[in-house]
This record gives C-alpha cells, structure tokens and sequence, in this order.
C-alpha cells in the first residue's frame, strides 16, 4: 500500500511512502477494538466517587417519635435511608474500574484502528515538520493547508516536539501525540488522521 507524502501546506512532496499490510491492510477486528476502548476509557476513571452510608451521617441516635400511636411507621433514628438527609442504601464506594488484557489482544485493536483509516481514506502522511516557536497560527495555516479545517483530526509524530504540541494545544478538534503513545480510542475518535514519515516507522516497529 502506498500513500503519497505532503507537505504540511498540503501540497505534494512527490515521494511515497510503503505501508505495511500486516498493520494497515488486515481485516478489523472489531471485537478487539471494542475491548481495547472499553479498557482505554475505563482506565481514565477515577473511582473516588462515594455516599455516605447510615453509619457514616452525622445526627443524632435519639428516636425521633414514640413507637406506636402515631398512625405511622416506627421510626428509630434521623439517619435513616427513608429520611431526607439520611444514609443512602447501596449507594457508590471507591473502586479501581482498570482491568487487564493481553497484549496481542490490545496489538490487533490498534492494527484493525489503522486499517479502518486506511481503508476509508481518512489516513495521510506528512513529511516531517516543525516549528520554530510555538504558534497556533501556523498551526492552523496547517490544518487550513491541508483542508482538514472542522474536522477532528489526529496528528502523530515521531518524537516528543514540544513546540508542534504547545501550537496545536488551543485549537478544537484537533490532537498531537507521539509514535509511542498511539491508541485505539484515539484513532477511532478522529476523522481524520495524519502521520508523520517517522511516526510510521516506529508504529510498524511497535506493532510487528
């Protein structure tokens, strides 16, 4: 499979570049990709949601009315769950949501994200690109290059560039990651994803 390489004004390098068709050329598996996301997400959790139970209201024990002749329920303390301000009944405790899946498993969700991409054009490949400071105006002279204006769009680089990141920052729809922090939910979520000459390299490393 090959792709031709632009510049990041949108205009054409007259290079190639060979993609794998073990990585971007598979059939998807969607399954993988569905667990790979629920993991992704369910790991972004905090798990410190809580409710106070009975024991843990602060209010007094003293019963609240007589036990009988009221023409009511017995009603023994003002912490209880019937009453307004009392405990709350099976209510959330703190948890840890993370869970394990192997790694093959978490390899083919990434490939089968690739592959979609590829499959429906939506993948491009950018020679490689800096700035010398960082500026949203020449990011967004990029993305306006590139036509991808609007969309929700996925840069990946090779290496950690601090100015690419800083001037893609302020600007919606759009995300910069690096080669080694490439994942599924990422892939999925964007329209469009854009991948650096030497972000490919190292995917195809990482995913062999």
């Amino acid at each position: 499979m090959e792709i031709a390489v632009l510049k990041n004004s949108g205009e054409d390098t007259g290079r190639k570049v060979t993609l794998s068709g073990d990585i971007f050329g598979i059939e998807p598996n969607d399954h993988a990709i569905y667990l790979d996301v629920k993991q992704y997400l369910a790991n972004q959790r905090q798990g410190t949601h809580k409710s106070k139970q009975r024991a843990e209201i602060a209010g007094s024990t003293r019963k609240i009315k007589k036990q009988k002749g009221t023409g009511t329920a017995r009603a023994g303390s003002i912490k209880s769950p019937v009453f307004r301000g009392g405990g709350r009944v099976f209510g959330p405790e703190p948890r840890d949501y993370h869970f394990k899946l192997n790694k093959k498993l978490k390899v083919l969700a990434r490939k089968s994200a690739l592959a979609y991409k590829a499959k429906d054009n939506n993948l491009l490949i950018l020679e490689d690109f800096t700035f010398d400071a960082p500026k949203t105006k020449e990011y967004k002279k990029m993305i306006d290059g590139l036509s991808l204006s609007g969309k929700k769009t996925l840069i990946v680089v090779g290496e950690h560039d601090t100015n690419v990141l800083l001037s893609g920052r302020n600007i919606q729809n759009t995300k910069v990651i690096t080669a080694n922090a490439l994942n599924t939910y990422d892939v999925l979520n964007a329209e469009s994803l854009l991948l650096s000459e030497s972000s490919v390299e190292i995917i195809e490393n990482l995913l062999k």
